[in-house]
């Protein structure tokens, strides 16, 4: 195992792109400096936005939308409607899986 303590962001960047690179203390805080950095963009962003937030408002209502409906006439309970106890359901589950072709 290569004890490397990296000096600089480029020589970091170039040994952890090779796998070579074990974080020492320093450089382990430093990781973590660019991961808050990144998580402090993003939530800027977000709180930047007028037009998206409505948007992802929207996004979001029509994908639980979707999905209710889907589930609810698209995917009806099978198991539970055709067969009345679980040892019933899991034979089956267990015909369907292992059925020959």
């Amino acid at each position: 195992m290569l004890n490397f303590i990296c000096s600089n962001h480029l020589q970091l960047r170039r040994m952890f792109v090779e796998g070579i690179c074990i974080m020492s203390d320093s450089n382990r805080s430093s990781f973590f400096r660019w991961r808050k950095a990144i998580g402090r963009f993003y939530l800027d962003g977000f709180r930047a936005m007028t037009v998206g937030k409505t948007l992802w408002k929207v996004i979001v209502i029509k994908l639980l939308v979707i999905f209710a409906v889907l589930k609810f006439f698209f995917f009806p309970d099978f198991l539970h409607t055709h067969f009345s106890t679980d040892q019933q359901r899991s034979e089956h589950v267990l015909e369907q899986i292992t059925l020959q072709k």
